[in-house]
């Protein structure tokens, strides 16, 4: 996938996704990976057939968008993935607030 020389790649959007269409504005969400790490492409999976888009940030590209990753999530691991501000941890916690029914409302915006 290209990126923008830093390591950022956008997804486009998708037109018509059910989560826009039922549920208006969503809050963006932002995946810091790595090209090796299988639970990135395991979380990149998981939002692509849930129809939502994300950005993409290769913190192995870019040193300072590692550090940037380090300080904003408090940990070193990847993935990990932001709602808007919020943090919400790696893949195995995305999936298990996918479980408990509490991701999708996440991606809600307050603005209606």
């Amino acid at each position: 996938m290209p990126t923008d020389g830093r390591g950022i790649s956008p997804r486009r959007p998708h037109t018509g996704s059910r989560h826009q269409t039922i549920q208006g504005t969503l809050k963006p969400i932002t995946l810091y990976t790595t090209a090796w790490c299988g639970y990135c492409v395991a979380a990149k999976n998981f939002l692509g057939n849930h129809g939502l888009d994300f950005r993409e940030i290769r913190v192995d590209l870019d040193p300072g968008e590692r550090q940037r990753m380090r300080e904003i999530s408090k940990r070193t691991t990847v993935p990990q993935i932001f709602v808007g501000d919020h943090h919400v941890g790696g893949y195995v916690d995305m999936v298990a607030l996918h479980r408990d029914g509490r991701f999708l409302p996440l991606l809600e915006s307050e603005e209606r």
